[in-house]
């Protein structure tokens, strides 16, 4: 099978950065579905991936995280899912991916895809649908906010994938009010469409701006990027006994100025539960199953903005380059045909 990866860990600039490979089709077994992959979206995960990747005994990594496919056959323990059903996914981060033309993927992490999305359109959601869905509901636990206490979210840097879905998810499900951060025109028009109620620009002072709306302050914040550079404006807008939660890989994190306040800390990682097989796996392929029935209700809309045609090594590379440029707004999606 045809097959996009990478023997060296190199900037998207070389060459052999993304290479074309052709590898055998896996076999299901267990709980595994092989799916015949249909469309491809790119995270900031695959990039980060590539530029720091190991590999074991020379072979190629291959990566992807967000895939529509049909299901071609399925291992000996699977229940759910039979031959033929067009599923969607994120799938494991220490697993060969999505960027090839056939893939092995855990039935528990998976659900049908939506009927009324195409393969593209449906491929834009899966990672960070569930990325959102585990920052609102599992680790803020936002769903259970006292509305005595009047809520409020603050999502910092919107725009991009996983905000996008977020601030549907938290306008269809919760009814908390939402502040968005965004810098550019078209990004903050773009995080107004996807739900926010009000927009701030993330380079200038929070407490200013809220204040200018009549926010005093709000008591859940989620940062999904460059947490380091705004724990000191988070610390003056969080309120006492707030929940901040963070994606990102901050290595220079210093969350004293959050103690006085005591603000609980989040971390949410998607891929946690798949790595560790942890006993709440099956949760991923449930939400991703509830996101599927609130986007066939016309609740929840896909997050694409640009569709590639064709498993190619330029069009991985072209989207790579775009998310690296760190101007991206919703999703890129790669179709096979």
């Amino acid at each position: 099978m045809k097959a996009i990866g990478l023997y060296k860990a190199l900037p998207i600039t070389d060459q052999e950065a993304l290479v074309e490979l052709d590898l055998a089709i896996p076999t299901a077994t267990d709980h595994d579905l092989l799916v015949e992959v249909k469309a491809i979206s790119v995270n900031p995960v695959d990039t980060k991936v590539r530029k720091n990747a190991t590999f074991e005994d020379d072979q190629p990594r291959v990566l992807g995280w967000d895939a529509v496919g049909i299901v071609k056959a399925t291992g000996e323990s699977v229940s759910q899912f039979q031959v033929g059903d067009r599923v969607w996914y994120a799938g494991n981060i220490t697993k060969p991916g999505s960027n090839a033309e056939f893939q092995l993927i855990d039935e528990r992490i998976v659900s049908k895809a939506p009927e009324s999305l195409s393969d593209a359109e449906a491929a834009a959601i899966p990672l960070t649908a569930i990325t959102a869905w585990e920052l609102l509901f599992e680790r803020l636990q936002i769903h259970h906010a006292d509305p005595i206490e009047s809520p409020a979210l603050l999502v910092i840097g919107a725009a991009g994938g996983v905000g996008s879905i977020l601030l549907q998810l938290t306008k269809q499900l919760t009814g908390v009010p939402v502040i968005a951060t965004a810098s550019r025109p078209e990004s903050q028009a773009w995080v107004k469409e996807m739900g926010a109620d009000f927009v701030i620009n993330h380079h200038e002072e929070f407490d200013v701006q809220l204040k200018s709306l009549g926010i005093d302050d709000v008591t859940h914040v989620i940062c999904l990027t460059h947490t380091d550079q705004y724990i000191e404006k988070v610390a003056s807008v969080i309120r006492p006994e707030g929940k901040f939660a963070l994606i990102d890989d901050a290595q220079n994190l210093n969350i004293f100025p959050l103690k006085s306040k005591s603000v609980s800390i989040h971390w949410e990682m998607m891929f946690t539960r798949s790595v560790h097989q942890t006993k709440t796996m099956a949760r991923q392929g449930k939400l991703l199953q509830r996101v599927s029935e609130l986007v066939d209700q016309g609740k929840v809309s896909s997050t694409l903005t640009r569709t590639l045609s064709g498993l190619t090594v330029e069009n991985l590379r072209e989207t790579h380059q775009q998310i690296e440029s760190g101007t991206t707004k919703g999703k890129l999606v790669i179709n096979f045909t």
